[in-house]
């Protein structure tokens, strides 16, 4: 007997980057930072109090929130926090999109937002990327609500702030959310600057890139204390303790050490950048990327994705962009590693039309 509800048995799912076991594997599929966190993180965590774990945590995450506030120059009722970007997303969806249609969205960008959509019967305008997959903000105006992660993810590419404020005001009367997960990698300034200015910008963040913390699941959002109020509501209509005490005091002392954060930044950069035009050089077309990965094209994706992977190396590659690879960037060895595998399998490539 199928006890799902009927939306369950609807829905699509979101799937995730393979997660292998054992060792030896270069994982670049999940764009985490080769980075160890900061070192003021493994402080905070191993003096915690183990014995405060019996006590629910703070459900405002009270400490984290002033950190935030003073690192990124923001009050502190405009910093809402949750467990993940993922879970400060899908509140947004519930409290500002639920039930309304015409919400706009590049048709190529997370997978996770059509999941969204299905789950809480929103309305979404799967928007065509360009040719180029560049965002045509002309195309957001008029909207009910608009969701775009700038960078975007997968294809790297970033809107500049002048294009993000055009999208804003295109689109007075819905929220207007900016993922930014991969903002810290990128050429682009923040949208979080003009939250004073917008009280219907909502900008979404992760610990999870940057900050080296995708095992402790912290996510953050900027915005008006109103926009802040809506996901207060929603959350605590199913959880008031989201974040637990050790993950609050990680991310606290993460966001806290700025100058490591920029020590790691530009070293993922600087390999990104070298790593695209060594690839560049083997004939394949990359986008330039603002984010902590590479988008690259191959006539051959398919059969890359499988040549390395049984070379114990993970990239992401899709069916619905099948010329195309997804490849986060690791340490400065990992991606040697990668890009010698690329020349091996291009020479065995030529070797057999040969």
């Amino acid at each position: 007997m199928n006890f799902l509800s009927e939306k369950a048995k609807r829905l699509t799912p979101y799937v995730a980057g393979l997660q292998p076991q054992g060792g030896g594997w270069v994982k670049l599929n999940t764009n985490e930072n080769p980075y160890p966190p900061a070192p003021g993180v493994f402080e905070v965590i191993r003096n915690a109090d183990a014995e405060k774990l019996r006590l629910y945590p703070d459900g405002e995450s009270g400490a984290l929130k002033k950190a935030i506030s003073a690192a990124l120059n923001v009050n502190e009722d405009n910093v809402f926090c949750a467990n993940s970007s993922d879970e400060v997303l899908a509140l947004a969806f519930q409290a500002f999109f639920s039930g309304k249609d015409n919400v706009k969205t590049p048709d190529i960008s997370y997978g996770f937002y059509p999941v969204w959509g299905e789950m809480y019967d929103v309305g979404l305008d799967f928007v065509p990327v360009g040719e180029d997959f560049s965002i045509n903000i002309s195309t957001y105006e008029g909207a009910n609500g608009v969701i775009i992660a700038n960078p975007n993810a997968p294809t790297s590419l970033a809107l500049s702030l002048s294009d993000v404020e055009k999208v804003l005001n295109q689109n007075t009367n819905g929220i207007v959310v900016f993922d930014e997960a991969y903002i810290d990698f990128a050429q682009v300034q923040s949208a979080i600057s003009l939250v004073p200015r917008y009280k219907n910008l909502l900008v979404v963040r992760t610990f999870s890139k940057s900050h080296s913390l995708a095992g402790l699941r912290v996510g953050y959002a900027i915005g008006d204390p109103a926009l802040i109020d809506g996901l207060r509501r929603v959350r605590d209509a199913f959880n008031s303790y989201p974040l637990d005490m050790l993950a609050q005091l990680g991310a606290a002392a993460a966001i806290s050490d700025t100058a490591y954060l920029q020590k790691t930044c530009a070293q993922v950069i600087a390999t990104r950048d070298k790593t695209a035009a060594e690839l560049r050089k083997l004939g394949f077309r990359v986008l330039p990327s603002q984010a902590n990965f590479i988008f690259m094209h191959s006539e051959n994706a398919a059969q890359l994705y499988e040549y390395l992977l049984q070379n114990k190396i993970i990239a992401r590659h899709w069916k619905k962009i099948s010329e195309y690879l997804r490849v986060s960037i690791g340490t400065e060895s990992d991606m040697e590693v990668f890009v010698s595998c690329v020349k091996q399998f291009l020479n065995e490539t030529q070797k057999k039309q040969a």
